[in-house]
């Protein structure tokens, strides 16, 4: 195997199935249905990723709505299978030793992805060593910063022992994966050194470090700083300590500030750089305005978020559709009570999760609006009930509804969970008025029943800090339309009435650091009380009509098989 065709995907995290807990997010469902979507197209990739033995948490909620975290266990050797070869990296002095476990993705022809899960849970690991691969984003700096040791320069140690002896390029899935841009460029150097006739110093230089930009791609996913990594140069040097001193001539142009920011070490060394969505791009833009910075818009993968019911409707009315992504554009020819029918039964499933899980009592003929993402505080998950009398008086006098909320809070964000135990306290004050369930444990199958099997999908960040977002894609391929923010991919998926409703303009990047709450709740209210619920209950010929738009505009093109051939024409094989 040589490799030289492939791309080498980095990431953190990454989401394949609910049986394998090695994702926490939006981050890691991306990147599996990235690979999922190079499997369906044949793309030579090869994936790299940390095992997270001990998975992301398990969420428990006590009756205030209080946020505890539980290990996750899962069968690793059950669920994929373990490869021979073992390569070593060295932290704070200590030879630590990698193996590798092998899942592989099958496309629609067949093709297969490997995915490669690095793993130091190995007997002849110090203690600590060996648990530098269970928890994902657990522990503190020096954790997170071994961690991505072992995911960069382990990564690329690991293919070489694999046998990937070249690789086209190296795309980085955000920052965590910047060292693997050190140890290709000390591959580089080292072989110089072997070849010299005379003793060179062993030394990293800046035209050396040049060398390897041609191969790396970076995509950046944030805009909160708080997203991008950073390390004190003197915690640097105490635990990446297998280069002796290598890149000491370098530190000054990566480690300006005496720290070592990931996202920079990312954005100085890869020859194509891009944001996920087109006003993110932007965004990103202003924020490193020295780099060249380009977008290609995140996408889902259709022929996993699609519903068993509508995936049925799909291949009676759209042969080929899991093939060709875009010809989703012809559900605009599905009858409407085709369309409704489907999402009836998605819906008849959702609720009865929701009376189980909560004893809710949810009823299938109110109109459902769901919420589900991170409980981070710039979600804005309590916009909603900005004005709870107000929400009373729409369901009074417009129709009555019923709401959904999920999602984890980091273990260590204080602020989140008190997002999730005031979303409790205010289920507690609607009462009967207005149903609202917090669902536990936000996992994959349950992301795929709820964004599917609500009317309404809800997404309320504080602007412009939505670098792209993918659930409401999720609902758009089940015909569930979004009320959402003007930010992320809604800015360029909504068309007002059509796939959906906006809430507010588009802010185009000018409310950082202004609260835009009560304009926002106003708007999001009118749009509910004037508009969606009449719509829905008086009207629900029309409203049908949007959820097949949902379909034909915006899964037929916000979707990976679009979004990879983006990557293909203007960073892999460029």
């Amino acid at each position: 195997m040589n490799g030289k065709d492939h791309i080498a995907y980095f990431t953190m995290e990454i989401g394949l199935t609910e049986a394998m807990q090695t994702y926490a997010g939006g981050l890691g469902i991306l990147a599996g249905d990235t690979v999922h979507a190079a499997a369906d197209l044949g793309i030579p990739m090869v994936v790299v990723t940390l095992l997270h033995r001990k998975g992301y948490f398990r969420q428990k909620l006590d009756a205030a709505g209080w946020q505890s975290e539980e290990d996750v266990v899962w069968p690793v050797a059950e669920l994929l299978q373990e490869m021979a070869p073992r390569c070593a990296i060295e932290i704070e002095g200590r030879q630590v030793q990698v193996r590798a476990w092998q899942y592989e993705v099958e496309g629609t022809s067949g093709y297969k992805v490997p995915v490669y899960f690095l793993d130091t849970d190995l007997e002849e690991n110090a203690a600590q060593d060996r648990a530098l691969t269970d928890h994902l984003y657990g522990g503190d700096q020096h954790y997170r910063l071994c961690q991505e040791v072992v995911l960069g320069i382990g990564g690329v140690r690991m293919l070489r022992a694999l046998g990937y002896a070249e690789i086209l390029r190296f795309h980085m899935n955000e920052g965590h994966a910047a060292l693997l841009t050190l140890e290709l460029a000390y591959e580089i150097a080292k072989q110089a050194w072997d070849l010299a006739y005379e003793q060179v110093r062993h030394i990293v230089t800046l035209e050396v470090q040049q060398l390897i930009k041609p191969k790396c791609i970076f995509t950046t996913h944030t805009a909160v700083p708080a997203g991008h990594d950073k390390f004190p140069l003197s915690l640097v040097h105490q635990v990446i300590t297998g280069y002796r001193g290598a890149f000491a001539e370098l530190e000054q142009a990566f480690c300006p500030d005496g720290e070592l920011n990931m996202t920079f070490l990312a954005l100085d060394n890869s020859h194509y750089i891009n944001g996920v969505a087109k006003t993110h791009g932007k965004v990103t833009q202003q924020m490193f305005s020295k780099y060249d910075i380009h977008s290609i818009t995140n996408g889902v993968h259709t022929a996993t978020w699609a519903t068993p019911p509508f995936a049925r409707l799909f291949d009676e009315r759209i042969p080929g559709w899991r093939e060709d992504n875009a010809s989703l554009r012809y559900a605009l020819n599905i009858p409407k009570r085709e369309i409704w029918g489907a999402h009836r039964l998605v819906k008849e499933e959702l609720l009865g999760l929701v009376n189980r899980q909560g004893n809710a009592g949810f009823e299938p003929d109110i109109f459902t609006l769901g919420f589900a993402r991170r409980a981070a505080v710039y979600k804005r998950a309590e916009l909603l009930f900005w004005d709870t009398g107000k929400l009373l008086e729409i369901a009074r006098k417009a129709g009555r509804f019923q709401i959904v909320y999920a999602g984890k809070a980091h273990p260590g964000d204080t602020e989140g969970k008190e997002v999730i135990r005031r979303i409790h306290e205010v289920k507690a004050k609607l009462g009967d008025r207005i149903k609202l369930v917090y669902l536990e444990n936000y996992s994959i199958d349950m992301a795929k029943l709820l964004t599917s099997g609500v009317d309404l999908w809800l997404n309320t960040p504080m602007p412009p800090l939505e670098a792209s977002g993918t659930s409401g894609m999720k609902a758009a391929v089940n015909g569930v339309p979004s009320l959402s923010i003007l930010d992320g991919w809604w800015g360029e998926g909504c068309i007002e009435g059509v796939t959906g409703w906006a809430i507010g303009d588009n802010h185009d990047g000018g409310t950082e650091g202004r609260d835009t709450r009560p304009e926002d709740a106003d708007a999001l209210y009118s749009k509910l009380e004037m508009i969606i619920l009449p719509m829905y209950y008086n009207e629900p010929d029309r409203y049908t009509d949007v959820m097949r738009h949902a379909i034909a505009l915006n899964a037929s093109f916000f979707n990976t098989e679009r979004m990879l051939a983006q990557y293909v024409s203007k960073a892999y094989f460029k």
